[in-house]
């Protein structure tokens, strides 16, 4: 089978082996799968990558062997190994969490060189883990259901309380996904903040109230302006409590990660703000924790989804209540994967492109 392979920093398309499915496993043919900032992080910073699953624990890639990455897929069901249910039928789409369940334990798919991921024709899949695709949702809409439970998974583990104001800094697919997830837990006003104007058009579209250029408004600013409190609530403060900022309560999500981008949170952030860190910085930086101790900030890191985090996703982008179809910009080949990878480095010319394997 062909498959767009990571080897030595590149991307190149060659030949694979067809996976074959063990026990409990499912063959699938790839039908579509969404370019992940994570796989543009990992060429670039593949030995950081392997440095930090080392020091986590998990397996890490050998980059002197070729890896498949693609972990944000819809699939088609083509046959199932031994010891299988075959509940759902040869020809049901499917997506699924990316991993792979063995006798060893969970491995993950999209950056090992074991088990192929999404930028290959056909794949593996873990029988128990499949999500029969509902109404008749389009796989390049269904490869969605990854990064929109990203989304999900870092709004549920800001833990709001209602009555806090958010703020999302950076509207690339990670922001857009939060934005989404925000406005179906129905918190108002959204404000969010990217340098980019289409990615602050497409912010509006999935339910941001107010979005900021950077350079043309400080974003804590326009924040705090959408973040008054009304009279009723200043009256309801402690006495120590209205000697501060008459504020609602912050909750900001960092969707960017890039250096120093944390350290500008910490001193643009209001008193007790909480800051949710979503965008995965590849690179060591540097923060003060006075600010943090000084502002009393509550620093949450994120990363992925639970299983019923990523079932509700796909729910809610095939009932309509979130708009995929905006952030697919573009739609390539195996051949295209290695243009693509350089043309999501333009925010104003792609936002999310989905590779189809078959194309």
């Amino acid at each position: 089978m062909r498959a767009a392979i990571f080897r030595n920093g590149e991307i190149v398309v060659g030949q694979m082996a067809e996976p074959k499915p063990g026990p409990g496993q499912v063959l699938v043919k790839t039908l579509a799968c969404g370019i992940c900032g994570s796989d543009l992080h990992a060429r670039q910073h593949a030995p950081r990558m392997v440095e930090m699953a080392k020091k986590t624990g998990r397996t890490p890639m050998d980059l002197s062997r070729d890896v498949v990455f693609g972990h944000e897929f819809c699939c088609e069901i083509l046959d199932y190994g031994p010891g299988t249910m075959r509940k759902l039928k040869p020809g049901t789409h499917v997506c699924s969490l990316p991993a792979l369940l063995t006798p060893e334990g969970i491995k993950g798919i999209g950056y090992s060189n074991e088990l192929v991921g999404g930028y290959a024709e056909q794949m593996l899949l873990s029988e128990p883990l499949l999500l029969e695709v509902p109404n008749g949702l389009a796989p390049e809409h269904a490869a969605l259901t990854e990064p929109l439970a990203v989304g999900v998974h870092a709004v549920a583990k800001a833990n709001i309380q209602g009555g806090e104001v958010p703020l999302v800094i950076g509207c690339g697919p990670v922001g857009l996904a939060v934005i989404a997830a925000l406005k179906i837990k129905g918190l108002h006003p959204i404000v969010a903040a990217d340098y980019s104007p289409a990615r602050r058009a497409l912010a509006a579209q999935l339910g941001a109230d107010v979005v900021v250029d950077p350079k043309v408004s400080q974003p804590y600013t326009s924040w705090a302006e959408h973040a008054q409190m009304s009279e009723a609530e200043k009256a309801a403060r402690p006495p120590f409590q209205a000697m501060l900022p008459a504020l609602k309560p912050a909750v900001i999500f960092e969707c960017v990660g890039v250096p120093g981008l944390l350290q500008q949170v910490f001193e643009g952030a209001p008193r007790d703000a909480k800051i949710v860190v979503v965008g995965v910085c590849m690179e060591s930086d540097r923060s003060e924790p006075m600010l943090g101790i000084m502002k009393e900030l509550n620093v949450q890191y994120v990363l992925g989804y639970t299983p019923e985090e990523f079932a509700a996703s796909l729910r809610l982008i095939a009932e309509g209540q979130v708009d995929a179809a905006a952030m697919v910009t573009a739609e390539v080949g195996i051949d295209g994967v290695a243009k693509a990878f350089a043309d999501l480095a333009n925010p104003e010319a792609h936002t999310k492109i989905i590779v189809q394997p078959w194309r």
